[in-house]
């Protein structure tokens, strides 16, 4: 009996193992030339590949045509990695993409800012660029006034137009009102990119908005962080805090929220999650008011939020040194994945290899790490962009001075460095794929499964990972979607995930 209980217990270890055992890299790849390239931004697209943007000074390597100084520098991977396209896009002077996303057509929209006057950052616009399937120019506006302005995201919403964040420091040309110091800045444009409103919201210091997501019901929820405790921000907890704001579709704010303690609180990414809340990311260095558990200097800061702002549970991660939070996406699994950077070695933190590493980090629902993982080499190396992919695997970009460890073929200074990570569940789902689950490809109408077990719940998402649509039942319905890949998460009353790509005829 004894026997029989260890041998149980044995099995029961090993799957829990399995299930919380930190994913192996699949591919990596660094990609640029012999001077500075950094990655902003990644997006799985339709084909399988892969959309990254950021900024490029080389004019070498990878890097062809390279206008002057700093280019953004989109890039188009296949599946493996390797580039099928690339373009530089600016002028002569500093020219940067931040945030990128694959458009309904199949071409992409990027957002960053471009210098017009010597070089200067206080003489910068919001510059949109929407881009054909090859990297071709369809349109570019550059927005703002006389004063800096800077744009960090950019999505496109329901109706086919694009809703864009950053700050802006301007009350002149586009930029109508200014409360002082910068802005939240946030333009809701239709699909040839003509503004259709424009809104600052802010207090008399600077109020910096790094990430914007449409939401269910239409509107967007915007995140960043704010000095200020006047204008429309109330309850700040002293110097900067996270601030998150939730708009109706027409720009006026529903509600907002100051969050953190009495030092720094920086927010950088935002998601909505299944719930109808909101997950946060980003870092603090504060040790009271909202935060709690915070290791030393700066930590990545998670915050869940229910759909009116209220703090559900939060989590200080990381160690001694510094830890940020860049990029935050909720998993099929209704988890989430953070990606960011650490120069720790203790704490939350295992496997550091130089003076900043990757860092990425995998919680369960309630926030609690299920594994972390440290990449990179012995220079720096900081994650900016993180998605889940539709094998259940994850995407992650950003720039390294690295030229070992997980690191190979560097071509000198920065390069932007693409990390595809596996499926966690791998040998889970392998297994339950061939005993278990069968789906019908393509899909016109509804989604037939195939289960030898019984199916909980049915979760489809995009290819930028937001929830499509949820359901309880086994079936699932999608005559009414757009042609293109889809991920489906099927929980089965098991308790095991299987992921599966749909194609929607």
């Amino acid at each position: 009996m004894i026997k029989k209980l260890l041998i149980i217990i044995a099995n029961i270890s090993f799957i829990l193992l399995a299930f919380c055992q930190a994913p192996s890299i699949q591919w990596q790849k660094a990609l640029g030339g012999s001077s500075v390239d950094y990655a902003n931004s990644i997006q799985q697209t339709s084909d399988g590949g892969y959309i990254v943007a950021g900024s490029s000074f080389s004019e070498d390597g990878d890097v062809v045509g390279n206008q002057g100084y700093y280019d953004a520098w989109i890039v188009k991977l296949n599946s493996n990695g390797t580039i099928q396209w690339e373009k530089s896009v600016g002028g002569s002077n500093y020219d940067e993409a931040y945030s990128i996303q694959q458009t309904s057509d199949g071409g992409y929209i990027f957002a960053g800012f471009f210098n017009y006057l010597n070089g200067s950052l206080t003489d910068t616009n919001y510059w949109l660029v929407k881009l054909d399937a090859t990297g071709g120019i369809q349109w570019q506006k550059s927005l703002g006034g006389y004063f800096g302005d800077y744009a960090f995201s950019v999505q496109q919403t329901s109706e086919g137009g694009y809703i864009v964040a950053g700050y802006s420091a301007s009350k002149d040309g586009d930029a109508t009102t200014n409360y002082g110091g910068q802005d939240y800045w946030i333009i809701k444009l239709n699909n040839n990119g003509d503004i259709q409103w424009q809104k600052s919201i802010g207090g008399s210091r600077d109020d910096l908005a790094y990430s914007i997501q449409q939401t269910s019901d239409g509107g967007y929820i915007v995140v960043g962080n704010s000095y200020s405790n006047d204008g429309d921000i109330t309850g700040n907890h002293g110097s900067t805090d996270f601030w998150i704001v939730k708009l109706t579709n027409n720009g006026s704010i529903q509600w907002q929220k100051s969050l953190g303690g009495s030092n720094q609180d920086i927010g950088r990414s935002v998601y909505q999650t299944s719930d109808g809340g909101y997950i946060v990311a980003g870092a603090s260095n504060s040790k009271d008011g909202d935060v709690t558990g915070n290791h030393g200097v700066y930590d990545a800061w998670i915050v869940k939020l229910n759909s009116t702002g209220i703090i559900q549970w939060q989590k200080s991660l990381g160690g001694s040194d510094y830890d940020y939070a860049h990029s935050i996406q909720q998993t099929s699994d209704g988890g989430y994945i953070v990606a960011g950077y650490s120069s720790s070695k203790n704490g939350d933190v295992i496997g550091n290899h130089g003076s900043a590493d990757f860092w990425i980090v995998k919680l369960t629902n309630n926030g609690n790490i299920q594994w972390q993982k440290s990449l990179g080499g012995s220079s720096s190396d900081v994650a900016f962009s993180i998605k889940q992919t539709l094998d259940g695997g994850y995407i992650v970009a950003g720039s390294t001075n690295s030229s070992n460890g997980d690191v190979t073929e560097f071509h000198g200074s920065q390069d932007y460095w693409i990390v595809k990570l596996a499926n966690e569940y791998l040998n889970i789902n392998e297994i339950s794929d061939k005993n278990i689950i069968t789906v019908e490809n393509p899909v016109k109408n509804k989604i037939n499964i195939q289960s030898e077990e019984k199916i909980t719940s049915l979760q489809l998402y995009n290819l930028d990972g937001k929830l499509i649509r949820s359901t309880n039942n086994k079936d699932m319905h999608i005559s009414d979607l757009s042609k293109g890949n889809y991920l489906l998460s099927i929980q089965l009353e098991n308790g095991k995930t299987v992921s599966k790509k749909i194609i929607k005829d």
